[in-house]
């Protein structure tokens, strides 16, 4: 009676569209080619059709029909081709991304605090491994040793000023100030990610969300996607940009000042310099322990909107390091009569301490996430809980294959056909030479899915028959519905293929370490026994060298397309924008978060709809990421205006992809929370839907939520209702089926003022 009551006295409803991966256009998700933004920017607004513009001063007139609204939010993650570039900072992505993989706990505290430290400390070796890279190419490769030999400089014409040889003795030609001068290239390399983290943050992530107190209950609750300071991560994000920026200077100042420390430490070498140089190492040492102090020192602030910066010592690191590398390069490029470039510079310790620490990382972080997940296992959890440690490895080996490879490519590229300088540390060009086995494990890998998925079509051809029985039989048509069918359930085996290549790349890495301790280089002349092994490894390292080379060339071209072919974008999209959906708390170089603008702009939308006088109820409509963002945006409300939301989800990876991957923040508790604290919730998706599924709650909610699997094409064959093929929708256009235009009326007959809809059984029982 109080619930009927209610809904007499309701007013007016609005339907809330949101797209999912890929975008679209407003005229399209409203179905009217007029449409006026009501409130918004060009990076993402709220549309209506120009028809419902003054709704609210007419509510008469929406008595039996919602308002429709559409939020779109595609400018958040693309654009013109050059944010194709972001892609490069895929390491930085993949990393950040283990951050929100943690299982499921609510007791222990301190090891969910370990667990995010030890993430946190995997992305600086990544920054450190990135700018030690480019110290390996800008440094080594071209200023010592190809400026330094007189064949690879007259080679490279635009080294000649560097060399001794060439330029006669000019006063850059000194080694030092070689060093120097090109080590303007990391720092400024390290100046783009600060600049580009902080422009990216004023633009993208600095909406605040709603103020609101924490729920009694969020501090054990379901998931802290609702906690109040969850969306705003500025404290975090500024601290962590000050020590990875830091630490990227100070790879610099260490590159260029161990080169002079050690001439100076050899026979004969100025006492005065050796003792600045001594002093210079203890300085960076002293601020390398401050920066790993500062990012241990404290992680995310989600119970409260944090707006505070953290003290002047934090703030002014940038400096003190970037200070530090002036004394490297004036420490460097003093005069050292008899200082000449011979050999490499010393990376090789550099490179194999980076690779052994992550190494250490990811088998501890695996067994931290071990603990964390037998305290409340999740029979659904991808990998057992492993998940993050997984991806961390992931990360890892990107960053070591990009840096392995890019020195590799520029090695071949200085040197040419000869043998005139030394080329990379050992352990990169071993780490380009574990690409080829690792490539043909993964064909193997793909065979395999590709035979199961074989197997699972035969399955699907009698049960396509099942599904369209009576009709006419066609072997081409049940054929194509049955491989659509088995190709969209090899989204479930990603766990299998992550668990694969991350173990495998593990073992390889520590080959590849292994081979660098015992051995010049893979490509050295070897007799009797270790003939053989050799010659493999020569002709992986050289292979590994092109593959990558060409890998780098496929993935800007493809990060390209993405951006400008809406089919690619779909294509990939998904992965990118699960990436970018969560808040920078690992590292601060990742790619801009939307979801940090997306989640405040449907939180304000939604609250200031549900608390207007009239008592308006609301419907928020999502599609694929769309339905991510919902689910979002609701948590982040009050739970009395959660109560006039109804949630429609379809194509939805909110289980399939993010429950797994996610248990922490999407799990069982989470999604079984907020079913029981929105109006009501239904989801639709298709057994041929490569990215939506079901939602899967425990216990009796399921029915309640998840409709039957729609039939997908609607007709087997010619019909007089589809005098043509209906296609195979998959993923997109889920408004073409006659069962969304049903649920979305049940949902609105339950807000629908006039009509007082009884709660089903299921419902009530819940």
């Amino acid at each position: 009676m109080e619930r009927a009551q209610r809904h007499e006295h309701a007013g007016i409803a609005l339907e809330l569209l949101v797209h999912g991966v890929g975008g679209t256009t407003p005229q399209e998700m409203l179905d009217d080619p007029r449409t006026v933004r009501i409130t918004g920017d060009d990076t993402a607004a709220v549309f209506r059709r120009s028809d419902d513009i003054d709704a609210e001063d007419r509510p008469e007139d929406y008595r039996g029909r919602p308002v429709p609204e559409a939020y779109v939010w595609c400018n958040l993650t693309s654009g013109n081709s050059a944010r194709a570039l972001w892609l490069l900072l895929l390491p930085f992505m993949v990393v950040n991304l283990a951050h929100w993989m943690r299982p499921t706990t609510h007791d222990r505290a301190r090891t969910v605090r370990l667990y995010g430290l030890l993430v946190r400390l995997a992305g600086l070796t990544l920054t450190v491994l990135l700018v030690a890279a480019a110290c390996e190419v800008a440094l080594d490769l071209a200023a010592w040793q190809c400026a330094g030999t007189p064949a690879c400089a007259e080679r490279n014409s635009w080294l000649g000023f560097l060399s001794p040889m060439v330029s006669d003795g000019g006063w850059w030609s000194h080694p030092g100030r070689r060093l120097a001068l090109a080590a303007v290239v990391p720092a400024a390399l390290t100046g783009l990610l600060w600049y580009l983290s902080r422009r990216t943050w004023s633009a993208y992530e600095s909406q605040q969300p709603m103020s609101r107190d924490a729920e009694p209950d969020e501090e054990s609750g379901r998931t802290s996607l609702g906690r109040p300071g969850f969306w705003y991560g500025r404290r975090l994000v500024a601290r962590l940009r000050a020590a990875h920026t830091a630490a990227g200077l100070l790879t610099v100042a260490a590159a260029v000042g161990s080169a002079a420390a050690r001439f100076d430490r050899g026979p004969g070498g100025p006492a005065l310099l050796d003792t600045l140089g001594r002093l210079l190492d203890a300085a960076l040492v002293v601020c390398a322990v401050v920066v790993v102090w500062v990012v241990c020192r404290r992680g995310r602030s989600e119970n409260r909107l944090d707006q505070e910066l953290d003290e002047h010592l934090v703030r002014r690191l940038p400096l003190a390091a970037l200070g530090l590398l002036a004394l490297a390069l004036v420490y460097a490029g003093w005069d050292r009569p008899g200082w000449e470039s011979t050999g490499r510079l010393p990376g090789d310790p550099t490179f194999g301490a980076i690779a052994f620490f992550q190494g250490l990382l990811v088998i501890v972080l695996a067994g931290v996430a071990h603990v964390l997940h037998r305290t409340r296992p999740d029979s659904r959890a991808a990998m057992r809980g492993l998940g993050g440690p997984a991806v961390v490895m992931l990360a890892c080996a990107l960053g070591g294959v990009m840096s392995g490879g890019v020195a590799q490519r520029v090695a071949d590229w200085l040197d040419g056909t000869g043998r005139s300088i030394a080329g990379p540390p050992v352990l990169l060009t071993w780490q380009a030479s574990v690409i080829p086995p690792l490539l043909v494990l993964l064909l193997a890998l793909c065979g395999w899915l590709a035979w199961r998925a074989w197997l699972l079509r035969r399955t699907e051809l009698g049960t396509v028959e099942l599904d369209y029985a009576g009709e006419p039989r066609d072997s081409a048509r049940t054929r194509r519905i049955a491989s659509t069918r088995a190709m969209a359930t090899l989204t479930d085996r990603a766990p299998l293929f992550v668990a694969v290549t991350s173990t495998a790349t593990l073992l390889l890495g520590a080959g590849a370490l292994v081979g660098a301790l015992t051995d010049e280089t893979p490509s050295r002349a070897a007799d009797g026994t270790y003939a053989f092994v050799h010659g493999a490894a020569e002709t992986a390292q050289a292979l590994g060298s092109w593959l990558i080379g060409f890998g780098f060339i496929l993935f800007v071209t493809w990060g390209r397309r993405a951006y400008k072919d809406a089919s690619a974008r779909r294509t990939i999209g998904i992965l990118w924008d699960v990436g970018t959906f969560w808040p920078r708390a690992a590292h601060p170089f990742a790619p801009p978060c939307y979801a940090e603008r997306a989640v405040p702009d449907l939180t304000w939308r939604m609250a200031t709809w549900t608390r207007a006088e009239d008592d308006r109820r609301l419907v928020i409509s999502g599609h694929s990421q769309g339905s991510v963002l919902a689910a979002a945006a609701a948590w982040q409300l009050t739970p009395a205006d959660r109560k006039r939301v109804a949630l429609l989800t379809y194509g939805s990876p909110l289980e399939r992809l993010y429950g797994r991957w996610f248990p922490a923040h999407f799990g069982p508790a989470a999604l079984a929370s907020l079913h029981a604290e929105v109006d009501c919730w239904r989801n639709l998706y298709r057994v041929t839907d490569p990215i939506g599924g079901p939602i899967r709650l425990p216990g009796s909610h399921t029915p309640t939520v998840d409709r039957e699997a729609l039939k997908d094409p609607l007709a087997y064959g010619r019909t007089s209702a589809h005098p043509l093929p209906a296609p195979i929708l998959g993923h997109g256009d889920y408004q073409a089926d006659p069962a969304f235009a049903q649920e979305r009326q049940r949902l609105l007959k339950r807000l629908r003022p006039e009509v007082p809809a009884q709660r089903p059984e299921s419902d009530a029982r819940s």
